[in-house]
């Protein structure tokens, strides 16, 4: 997984989620989900779209880019909706991966100060607190 993080990064020149998924052509859309989904990835017709639930904060919409992003590069012809925090306790394979995933993508240009945990590194990162046991 670190690799594929590592070889994305290099091929887009970058670690934002939005700029990743416009370079590697998947279409963005911002729709209420409704309370209990945070985003989704899907294919159709050739196309990649990654939906977002228009009502979360901006660093879970960078989340739940990176999350999709994950599913489109490690789990291809899989879609999966990104659910409420019960699949933060009750996770699947996939969706541990693609928040592993997410995770690396975004803390991947940001190094570690001296004295400083993983949760003050996330935090710093703008990584919502939920998050913080998949690093």
């Amino acid at each position: 997984m670190d690799e594929i993080v590592q070889k994305l990064i290099r091929r887009c020149k970058t670690n934002n989620p939005f700029e990743i998924a416009e370079q590697l052509n998947i279409h963005i859309r911002y729709c209420n989900l409704g309370s209990n989904t945070r985003g989704l990835y899907y294919r159709k017709l050739r196309r990649k779209f990654i939906v977002i639930n228009e009502d979360l904060s901006e660093p879970w919409m960078r989340f739940v880019c990176a999350h999709e992003l994950a599913h489109d590069r490690l789990h291809p012809g899989i879609s999966r909706f990104f659910i409420d925090e019960q699949s933060f306790f009750n996770a699947g394979k996939y969706e541990r991966q693609a928040n592993q995933f997410a995770l690396k993508l975004l803390t991947s240009t940001v190094e570690p100060e001296l004295g400083e945990t993983k949760e003050q590194l996330l935090f710093r990162c703008s990584i919502p607190v939920e998050l913080h046991k998949y690093l």
